[in-house]
């Protein structure tokens, strides 16, 4: 572990209650959060404490009454409140008084004026979390007269066609977008113009592919076109990962999984810019009903499948951590609830401060063959509904892996989002590295696609929303990539209203203009042709399809070694493996799968230390069987090091090394019992720590010569405990 300065802001969490020593993580940064009386206040207490200070709030929902009241400007704006079609606003939770928002002009100037006093407090950063318009949406009037605005045509009901629910979804991401670059660019003037200082701004949003998959509707991609946006916090955890799919004809919670295609579309979202990207965890969820076993087990695969993204290193190690190490959940034996169990949250704050040290350059990948892209649009989350099918509530009707009601096809299709889970599991379940890859930015950033030899496609649960994506993608493959098109024509959304079929050449879906510019036939049979340096595999099958049976999978695979093998180059593999693993630097990441190639557990040999043990312990041999993950520090990596904290359950500052003695100061949360495992030049004759009253214990501790390191255990503190071993 290296000692970190407060302002890389690494690592970082958010918490609606004042400043509380029992949820003090020592992380770099806190995002205060709720834009209420306390704000100020809470704003202080934090910062008193040594944290760089963010604000968080919500830009579609929040505690906003007087403004829905006409407290604000004297107009009542319960108007602005997003509603379904039969006129019931759509809320946030349980509470009548906190619908989510269409975010008007109106509505972006009182944001504006209640987030004002963060900047009058000096907060360096300001977020806007989860911009959402939710699918069944747009019939408020409000939406109306925003429709008319944006389209120059009387208001169109959003469940009466394709095309008008494809229009409507198209207008509800602009409004975000506008809300927030209206709302960013005035904050962050008022910011120069009193004070001088610059202000940043991020958007917290759940991945494109969770939001496709619960039927909402967000800016994405088009936030990288503002330039008042810094960047994005993935809100994805457990809630999110967890969110069944189907594969191979079952429906299952494939959280390890789920959480690898979500983090990887986030990590896309902002490769190749300037834009910072947060990984968020949560070692609980939303949902109280579960234990504290199945917090643990769910959290470790969404964390495990975030690590193996090294091109992202700054997490929000926690959304509310007072609910974590405060909160009480069932116990296993259904006999009440319990608090946190000490061991895992020992482990949780030893993750939590290895995951400062993630900006590793010495990356290796282990497990399956080279990069597989499947392509994501935004667009996906425009084609959520279907005339003539009420889904209004849908997934309220499913109990846990079993339908209950649902029986219309594309009902349970909108309910599993099979065309991409389709495309993509019957890959990654075979151990190839699949990253979901975002479609806009192909034409945003020159040379986006190059990192990658195969690409996988489909417009039949997306489209492509400018016609110049097509030359790029014709030029990619020209130059030698393989691009596999999935598809039948079948969609009914080729018909919406869009460039390909309003122009001086009409196609009758985007996938013939696709085609054309790799000059190719329309008609072209299925197989594998030959395209300049590249090849075009063509499958003309539904998407979803691939996730109905084991042979249909198989079909998919088939088709995408073809096109692999078609390019007639070495180093492109195909590698089945039931693991993902990577090295970055000394740490060593590892999942093994369930439903995959086989069953054989993955069998790591060296000398570690176990990051997920709450006693850090040193392994030689690692057997992970599928359905477990690894986090480990390899004790071989860069053995010439002597001396050094290599894992602690606190922040760790001002190390000093002397003659016959190490010393360091350990801070975190009270009431937390933490450990650190140590290298010292010799066996200690001595461990003792000192409070910040300057009391001193001795310290128990635990020496392995072979290794040497230390293993220490004590007690955190937020005020600091500092720490002597002498030698």
């Amino acid at each position: 572990m290296r000692e970190r300065n407060r302002e890389e802001e690494r690592t970082g969490f958010q918490e609606g209650s004042a400043y509380g020593e029992t949820y003090d993580l020592q992380t770099d940064f806190v995002m205060v959060y709720g834009i209420n009386d306390s704000m100020p206040e809470r704003i202080r207490q934090w910062r008193s404490r040594g944290y760089r200070v963010h604000l968080m709030t919500g830009v579609s929902w929040g505690g906003y009454r007087d403004y829905l009241d006409g407290k604000f400007d004297g107009r009542p704006h319960w108007d602005e409140a997003q509603r379904y079609k039969h006129g019931e606003n759509i809320i946030h939770g349980t509470s009548a008084d906190i619908p989510y928002m269409v975010p008007t002009i109106a509505y972006s100037d009182f944001l504006f004026e209640r987030i004002r006093p963060a900047v009058d407090e000096g907060v360096d950063a300001i977020h806007l979390e989860e911009p959402e318009f939710w699918v069944e949406g747009g019939y408020s009037e409000a939406f109306r007269r925003e429709w008319r605005n944006y389209y120059g045509e009387p208001w169109i009901p959003p469940h009466e066609s394709e095309d008008a629910q494809y229009r409507a979804s198209k207008l509800k991401a602009y409004l975000y977008a506008r809300c927030l670059d209206r709302l960013c660019s005035a904050l962050k003037e008022y910011s120069m113009l009193r004070y001088g200082r610059p202000l940043r701004f991020y958007v917290p949003t759940h991945s494109l592919i969770n939001y496709a998959q619960w039927r909402i509707v967000s800016p994405e991609s088009k936030l990288l076109d503002l330039p008042s946006i810094n960047g994005y916090i993935a809100q994805i955890w457990t809630g999110t990962s967890r969110t069944a799919n189907v594969y191979e004809g079952r429906r299952a919670e494939r959280t390890f999984e789920t959480a690898y295609l979500e983090y990887g579309i986030m990590q896309e979202l902002v490769r190749g810019t300037d834009r910072r990207m947060w990984f968020l965890h949560d070692p609980i969820e939303d949902d109280p009903k579960r234990t504290w076993r199945d917090y643990k087990e769910n959290y470790l695969k969404t964390l495990t499948a975030s690590l193996l993204h090294p091109e992202v290193s700054h997490y929000e190690v926690a959304p509310w951590p007072r609910r974590v190490f405060e909160g009480r959940y069932p116990s296993e034996d259904g006999s009440g609830k319990e608090g946190i169990p000490a061991d895992y949250a020992t482990v949780l704050l030893t993750v939590m401060h290895a995951l400062g040290d993630m900006d590793q350059t010495d990356l290796k990948t282990f497990g399956g063959g080279g990069p597989i892209g499947v392509l994501l649009a935004d667009s996906a989350m425009y084609q959520r509904m279907r005339p003539g099918v009420d889904t209004a509530g849908f997934m309220m009707k499913y109990d846990g892996t079993n339908a209950v009601e649902l029986t219309d096809e594309y009902a349970l299709e909108l309910l599993n989002f099979s065309p991409f889970y389709g495309l993509t599991l019957p890959l990654l379940k075979h151990g190839m590295p699949v990253r979901p890859v975002q479609l806009d930015n192909v034409r945003r950033f020159p040379g986006y696609l190059d990192d990658y030899r195969v690409l996988v496609l489909s417009y039949e649960f997306m489209k492509p929303e400018h016609p110049d994506l097509h030359p790029a993608l014709a030029q990619w493959v020209r130059d030698g990539g393989a691009l596999v098109y999935v598809g039948d024509d079948g969609d009914p959304y080729h018909r919406v209203r869009e460039w390909w079929n309003r122009g001086r050449r009409v196609y009758r879906s985007p996938r013939e203009h696709l085609f054309e510019n790799l000059g190719v036939e329309a008609e072209l049979p299925e197989g594998v042709a030959r395209v300049g340096s590249g090849a075009l595999a063509y499958l003309r099958m539904r998407p979803d399809r691939f996730a109905d049976s084991a042979e249909a999978a198989e079909r998919l695979r088939d088709m995408v070694k073809a096109a692999m093998e078609s390019l007639g180059d070495p180093s492109l593999r195909w590698s089945p493996a039931n693991h993902f693993g990577i090295r970055r630097g000394p740490y060593v990441i590892a999942s093994v799968m369930e439903e995959s190639v086989h069953d054989r557990p993955l069998e790591l040999n060296g000398r570690f230390v176990d990051l997920f043990g709450p006693g850090l312990p040193i392994m030689r041999q690692v057997v992970l069987p599928p359905g477990r993950q690894a986090f480990l520090y390899d004790l071989d990596y860069g053995a010439a090091e002597t001396s050094g904290i290599i894992a602690a359950s606190s922040r760790v500052e001002e190390f000093l090394e002397e003659a016959r003695s190490i010393a360091f100061t350990a801070r975190g949360p009270r009431t937390v019992k933490a450990a650190a495992r140590i290298r010292c030049p010799a066996m200690p004759s001595a461990v003792e720590a000192e409070s910040g009253d300057g009391t001193r214990v001795a310290l128990p501790y635990r020496w392995d010569g072979e290794t040497r390191t230390l293993l220490v255990r004590y007690d955190n503190d937020p005020a600091g405990v500092r720490i002597t071993i002498r030698t």
